[in-house]
């Protein structure tokens, strides 16, 4: 169930919390940053951090949670928009790098300035616990913020008081480890400061840091080897992956669907997640599913995403799907559409020969004889229409979370992270683990040794459409760059068409690709254009930007 009283919160905050404006650092006006008299409760402070977990994603979680996360990773494609990131094209006056690398500096300053906010404003009534609780909230946060900037951009600048930096040109861009080094303890002080059990419905605890903190050993592992992986960070990567696993309370839900089938949010499996819910206030709500509803069919007036699907590649990832025409992997229906695959809790418009309307179930409609492609459309995070959320939704404003943290990556993070500088193991606990996740989605479980590529497939499956897998591959880029750049130049991004045995309630599907296109197959990553490019914008405001990086001081 949605907490209504972080977002009641949040919307209260809202006034006293700096506005999103189009800069760099999203500066907030000097005369109305805050007034003075609003931290002065515990209430007051917890409400202030409440848009910490909307709001301020906002212009991430609308496109470039996918645009990044997915296409760029060759899990999702689009055959006429975002061909830039499908295609490895993106430069630095593309509108999806701008609106990401503003995204994330949005939550930087929005996060930086509740710190100085609390630290300033904060009266004699509010309790250390509170106090420490929500600057906690805002370094996770920031931290979440700076591992998507390091990943995409490699050295950016760590930036920790806005208004220092008000009218700066001198700001510089901070090393890689600089950064993952301030991401780290961030998360650590998050980790000491936050509860066990969240003090409401939706807030992050300590399994969130726990969480991120394993995904930042795993991913710093790799990062200035020369080629293989710390062992000391690969060690915590495991030590805190399974503190969350056997003392978190969390538990895998037993079907992977329910995963994401409204009402799911904050759920047993969830460790964090942005908390959206229905409102005409527009910051407050999921407008992403509009982006990736392939259909007005099944939406409110908006689904945008007719051309955006899985790729050809992900595809074929699912066991027995190429081979066979079938797969028992549950995860396939319950993150992309077929033809003929029902879906009950959505509605649909059809339409006769007359085009009179009716409504009914969803069955995904199968391409007709003459289409040379079709599209595997994204179900996951899908919800449907206002009538099958008890009218809670209408065009641009949905009510449901969107996941960035889950217990079934602690599962994985602790197998990868068991391989060392290994292609594979042996290892018990670690198979045992990779199992919990597989076997979830109706698998035989693994046997024998388990490999990278394994790993890597599995995460692909289990996280599609999660903004994940491009992750994935930046973190192999750290320390083997050349496999990141075969497994990118090797996946078909084009065109294909799925043929259903028949119709309606087909069992077996042919995937045929589309060799007479003109719609370019494949991209071209390399080492000139595996990272983005900071914004020409962003470079204009502050020069020294394009200068070699050089390390944080962190005064100690």
């Amino acid at each position: 169930m949605k907490n209504k009283s972080l977002y009641i919160g949040a919307l209260l905050a809202l006034s006293f919390f700096t506005s999103c404006e189009k800069e760099f650092l999203d500066r907030p006006p000097q005369d109305t940053l805050v007034d003075a008299n609003f931290f002065k409760t515990d209430a007051q402070v917890l409400a202030a951090s409440a848009p910490l977990y909307s709001v301020v994603w906002k212009d991430y979680v609308d496109q470039a949670y996918y645009q990044l996360g997915d296409l760029r990773a060759g899990t999702l494609y689009r055959a006429w928009n975002d061909r830039d990131n499908t295609l490895f094209n993106t430069s630095d006056v593309s509108s999806s790098n701008n609106s990401a690398y503003r995204a994330f500096y949005i939550v930087v300053g929005q996060s930086n300035t509740l710190i100085q906010n609390i630290n300033t404003y904060a009266g004699a009534e509010v309790s250390e616990d509170v106090k420490n609780h929500a600057i906690a909230e805002a370094r996770f946060m920031r931290a979440t913020a700076y591992t998507f900037l390091v990943m995409n951009y490699g050295a950016v600048p760590i930036i920790e008081n806005n208004i220092a930096l008000l009218n700066d040109k001198n700001l510089t861009r901070n090393t890689i480890e600089s950064v993952w080094e301030f991401i780290t303890r961030d998360y650590q002080f998050a980790a000491e400061n936050l509860p066990d059990d969240p003090i409401e419905p939706g807030r992050i605890t300590r399994w969130s840091a726990e969480g991120m903190l394993a995904r930042t050993y795993l991913n710093r592992a790799g990062v200035g080897g020369g080629g293989s992986k710390n062992q000391e960070y690969l060690d915590l990567a495991k030590h805190y992956a399974q503190r969350v696993i056997t003392m978190s309370g969390a538990t895998l839900l037993p079907d992977y669907a329910d995963l994401f089938r409204y009402p799911y949010d904050n759920n047993a499996e969830s460790l964090f997640e942005q908390q959206w819910v229905f409102t005409t206030n527009y910051g407050y709500a999921n407008t992403m599913v509009s982006q990736l509803t392939y259909s007005n069919d099944i939406a409110n007036g908006d689904g945008w995403g007719g051309d955006l699907g899985a790729s050809y590649w992900m595809m074929s990832l699912y066991d027995g799907l190429f081979e066979s025409g079938f797969t028992v992997d549950t995860r396939l229906k319950a993150t992309f559409m077929l033809p003929g695959f029902h879906y009950p809790e959505i509605t649909q418009t059809v339409r006769d020969d007359n085009g009179t309307e009716a409504e009914q179930e969803l069955v995904f409609p199968a391409p007709s004889e003459d289409d040379a492609q079709s599209f595997a459309n994204v179900k996951k995070y899908v919800v449907g229409k206002a009538v099958d959320l008890g009218g809670q939704a209408t065009t641009q404003r949905y009510p449901n979370n969107t996941y960035m943290l889950r217990l079934a990556e602690m599962y994985l993070i602790y197998a990868e992270a068991s391989l060392g500088n290994s292609t594979s193991t042996t290892d018990a606990q670690a198979i045992e683990y990779f199992n919990a996740v597989h076997t979830r989605a109706g698998l035989p479980a693994h046997e024998g040794t388990l490999t990278w590529d394994d790993i890597f497939e599995e995460r692909a499956k289990e996280f599609a459409v999660e903004g994940l897998a491009w992750y994935d591959l930046v973190r192999l880029h750290y320390y083997n760059p050349d496999k990141a750049y075969e497994i990118i130049n090797n996946q078909y991004r084009g065109l294909y068409v799925i043929r259903p045995n028949r119709m309606p309630n087909p069992n077996s599907w042919e995937f045929i690709i589309n060799e007479d296109t003109e719609v370019e197959p494949y991209a071209t990553a390399s080492s000139g254009n595996f990272q983005l490019p900071i914004p020409a914008a962003e470079a204009s405001q502050a020069p020294n930007l394009r200068n070699e990086p050089v390390p944080y001081d962190f005064g100690e």
